[in-house]
């Protein structure tokens, strides 16, 4: 009976109940073969022996030799003609040699129809011989879907087929994805009552998780049946194809209290997902079943443990492993060496290689390639170089892999001529047909900043992958070339390349790190229309880039979105919040996303730990901050940021023992470690440890300063009132003063009343920074203060002349979760009137105590009078009062976004000395922690 062509789609709980029957179409009386086309002939032939892989022939067979049969060519029709004779005298062809020679010839001749007709009806055939068959026929240019059309037709002449045959036929159907004549052999089965034998249920379950969906695969594993050993394998190696880890761990342990044997190929299969998901329990679970049963002999489980363990980063019990084994194959070495790393042991991987050779076991290119990638990670590109010489030497010559490790580590800055070499090596040895080799060498170029040539890389690449259209989209959205980013995006849904979420996601994180939060937040509503659906890494990239541009409201309203969406944050989200939060220096909120960090294990991630000390440091909470630092693992990024939180904060001695401290840790320091001993030199008034600092830099580590290091070092001359040495620092530099370096310059003669110097420097500034208003608001509080308003109105025409308006100055202070913002010229605060009635009364109390008003902080040209009311409307003075009315005991925490007065200053002390309160001040400069009428700064600022 025919199959049907029409077939509609159907669920497993609707089809009839398996009955015992004999094999398909059995009890049906074949209808005659017809025999005027050979393609369509059978041969009724009887065998026992299993079909042997023999030598494929050069040449097409003579077939005259066999058994009396002679043909007078080689050509199609001679074989179809002394196919006709085979048939007519079948009783003398009992040989499978015969039906063997007779597929080749087909096949040889390109008639692979009628070799697949000959091997469906020509033998007892076995899944060994079906293999091999495939295989010959897949070699000759033949499409399996013809083997399928062979058995429909052979089905419709009424040819019988038992269960291994329906088993390769739904084998088939699975590779080639025919969904609707699997569900036809299976619809039939069904209408035939055809008893399903293990093997036919196992390629239905594979037929089914391929085409269609896990959950009928696991119908039909759940019919009432006996469940073979057979099927519990194939059921869980069918839901882990289908990424259903859980569901397959449950079959798992359904198998063990049912004592079914799980065999050694679904063990490699499980231990290969615990190592992609990460799971480590359930990993340590199959680990005991090996032990179990015995099945530690078997090196290939021995080897997928070892990688389970190393990925879930346990390298000791991975090494545990790998020494339990008795033997060790090249593949074992392999697995630990390239255990060891990848996890950065790169001295114990070389010494494993080093007793890999004594052992007798040569190294492969693998060995070699895995000692690369691991020096790439985490080594300087000298030593990958090195490496890759000594390979070379040993007679490897360096494959696809080799390279993308290499220019992996090239990849960094200042390495574009190594990149260079390492192209040229790939284009002379044939290397760049390699899609991997592409992406890389295109990579490579986009991180060194060469668009150009990375567009040129992209332009010549004859198979471009999704890898190597998001490189280069991400590298234009990064450096801001969004034009050119979404004219390739238009391009590669032109050339059928469906964006993924790495594509819209490296242009989310683009948009936000530029600033341009509206258009990252539109896409995010584009990757809905897509048709995908935004996660982690779309926030995280969201919140990340806002957070690293200074837009720190807009990032914790993008937290509160990804909240509202349902997704859960990671490591990287938690970072990115704390980074926020000491940007906004929120305290209590930082305290609870340390809560959060505890709760979920994220306060393991090395980021989210150097992020909680940095909130806690620029929060004013140095205590928090060294709690976190010393319970957590230290790196070098975890030192420079506990270096600069003590730095900002003004504890310069603090700096030093710390910098003792990573010394004696064995800890190097690098160019960011010296620019926060600077900077807590200078906020110390630390001259001659300064000094030291800065020839410890060059002359002990060979570290070459930057504008950065010159710029500390010339703002610590002059704050300390060495002017005339700031000023030779600055002539002398072997770099070319910069803004920062002259900004430095002029802060420090406006707290020592130098006007030439500042002349000077302010002129520097007014052609590098012409737009900048905090420079010339310098000025005019400079000129205001010697009484000079001449100049002050002069500086105020020329502001006016460049359209140029100072800065808004605001405080703002947090209470009970609120924010309450006082803005110097902005709308008035609700509870204004109790305020300066609460501030009146405070500086009358504070005239007790000494205190005067610095009426010079003020630069208009007016009387002293009018100077002493606006001092009183400094929106510092204003957010300590509201926090003296609306606290009790608390300290007081007020974040401003410029330098705090001198006049602000001397107020804030002595308030905390007749209010007994601690305040903690964060200006756009540094910490003031002011307690007991004293400043943290020792009045250096």
């Amino acid at each position: 009976m025919p199959f049907l062509h029409t077939p509609t789609p159907f669920t497993m709980d609707k089809l009839a109940p398996f009955h015992h029957s004999p094999p398909l179409l059995q009890n049906h009386k074949p209808k005659p073969i017809r025999t005027h086309s050979p393609p369509s002939l059978s041969v009724a032939l009887t065998t026992t022996s299993s079909l042997e892989t023999t030598p494929r022939p050069t040449h097409v067979p003579n077939l005259g030799s066999l058994n009396g049969f002679t043909a007078d060519s080689n050509t199609l029709d001679s074989v179809k003609a002394m196919h006709a004779q085979m048939i007519k005298k079948g009783n003398k062809w009992n040989s499978d040699s015969m039906a063997k020679h007779l597929i080749t010839s087909y096949l040889e001749l390109g008639d692979c129809k009628s070799a697949a007709v000959v091997f469906f009806v020509g033998f007892a055939r076995n899944y060994v011989m079906w293999n091999n068959f495939l295989e010959e026929f897949k070699s000759f240019g033949g499409d399996p879907s013809e083997v399928l059309e062979v058995f429909k037709e052979l089905h419709c002449e009424g040819v019988v087929f038992d269960s291994r045959v329906i088993s390769v036929v739904l084998k088939i159907c699975a590779g080639v994805m025919n969904l609707w004549l699997g569900l036809e052999v299976h619809a039939s089965l069904i209408k035939r009552g055809f008893e399903l034998d293990v093997y036919v249920r196992c390629a239905l379950m594979n037929f089914y998780g391929r085409c269609w969906c896990v959950e009928s695969a696991n119908q039909v594993f759940h019919e009432p049946r006996n469940l073979d050993d057979l099927l519990w394998n194939e059921a869980i190696l069918v839901n882990l194809k289908n990424e259903r880890f859980v569901k397959a761990l449950e079959l798992f342990r359904e198998m063990q209290f049912l004592t079914s044997k799980v065999n050694a190929t679904t063990v490699l299969k499980i231990l290969q997902a615990c190592s992609k998901k990460g799971a480590l329990n359930e990993g340590k679970q199959i680990h005991g079943y090996v032990l179990k049963l015995a099945m530690e002999s078997n090196l290939s489980i021995c080897n997928s443990l070892i990688i389970m363990y190393s990925r879930n980063g346990k390298i000791k019990l991975a090494s545990r492993v790998f020494d339990s084994m008795k033997d060790h194959s090249l593949s074992s070495w392999n697995s630990i060496i390239s255990s060891y790393s990848t996890l950065g042991y790169l001295n114990d991987a070389w010494n494993l290689f080093c007793k890999m050779e004594r052992s007798g076991t040569k190294p492969d290119i693998i060995t070699w390639n895995s000692i690369l990638s691991g020096n790439a990670i985490v080594s300087s590109y000298k030593e990958v170089l090195i490496i890759l010489r000594r390979m070379q030497a040993a007679g490897f010559r360096p494959n696809p892999r080799s390279i993308t490790s290499v220019l992996q580590a090239v990849i960094e800055p200042g390495l574009l001529n190594f990149g260079k070499e390492i192209h040229a090596y790939v284009i002379r040895n044939g290397l760049d047909y390699d899609a991997y080799v592409g992406t890389s060498l295109l990579d490579m170029y986009v991180k060194n900043d060469c668009l150009t040539s990375s567009q040129a890389i992209f332009d010549n690449m004859k198979n471009k992958n999704i890898v190597a259209w998001n490189s280069l989209i991400s590298g234009y959205s990064f450096k801001g070339h969004f034009d050119h980013a979404k004219r390739l995006l238009n391009r590669m849904k032109e050339e059928g390349i469906k964006p993924d979420l790495i594509t819209w996601n490296s242009l989310v994180a683009g948009y936000s790190m530029r600033g341009h939060t509206k258009e990252a937040l539109a896409l995010i509503h584009d990757i809905k229309i897509s048709g995908l659906t935004p996660n982690v890494v779309s926030w995280t990239a969201l919140i990340s880039g806002c957070s690293q541009n200074g837009n720190y409201s807009e990032s914790i309203e993008a937290f509160v979105q990804m909240q509202e969406e349902g997704i859960k944050p990671n490591s990287a989200t938690i970072s990115s919040l704390l980074r926020t939060c000491g940007g906004l220096s929120l305290l209590q909120k930082g305290k609870e996303i340390h809560c959060l960090s505890i709760r979920k294990s994220f306060i393991e991630d090395l980021y989210v730990a150097t992020a909680l000390i940095d909130t806690y440091s620029k929060s004013g909470d140095l205590e928090s901050a060294h709690k976190v630092f010393w319970s957590a693992e230290k790196t070098l990024a975890s030192w420079n940021c506990m270096i600069m939180g003590f730095a900002i904060n003004g504890c310069g001695r603090e700096v030093i023992a710390l910098l003792d401290g990573m010394q004696r840790a064995g800890i190097l320091p690098d160019a960011i470690t010296f620019t926060a001993l600077l900077s807590g030199c200078k906020n110390s008034g630390l001259v001659e440890e300064g000094w030291k600092c800065f020839d410890m830099m060059s002359n002990d580590y060979g570290i070459k300063p930057t504008i950065e290091h010159y710029s500390c070092m010339a703002d610590l001359l002059g704050r300390a009132g060495y002017l005339d040495e700031a000023w030779d620092f600055i002539q002398t530099m072997p770099i070319k003063p910069d803004a920062s370096v002259w900004g430095a310059m002029l802060g420090s003669c406006r707290i020592h009343g130098n006007i030439e110097f500042a002349e000077i420097a302010a002129k520097e500034l007014f052609k590098l920074e012409p737009y900048n208003s905090a420079n010339y608001v310098l000025m005019l509080s400079l000129y205001a203060m010697s009484n000079r308003w001449e100049d002050v109105d002069r500086i105020k025409d020329l502001m006016d002349t460049r359209g140029i308006k100072p800065r808004q100055v605001w405080s703002w202070i947090q209470i009970d979760q609120r924010v309450h913002l006082f803005s110097a010229g902005g709308i008035p605060h609700q509870d204004e009137g109790e305020i300066y009635y609460e501030l009146y009364q405070l500086v009358s109390e504070l005239k007790k105590f000494g205190y005067l008003p610095d009426v010079n902080c003020v630069y208009q040209n007016i009387d002293e009078e009018e100077k002493v009311k606006m001092l009183l409307s400094h929106t510092e003075k204003l957010a300590i009062t509201y926090g003296l009315i609306k606290t009790s005991s608390a300290p007081i925490r007020v974040i401003k976004n410029t330098r705090i007065c001198s006049d602000c200053h001397t107020a804030a002390k002595l308030i905390s000395l007749v209010r007994s309160r601690e305040i903690f001040l964060r200006d756009g400069v540094r910490f003031h922690h002011f307690k007991a009428g004293k400043c943290s700064c020792n009045d250096y600022w």
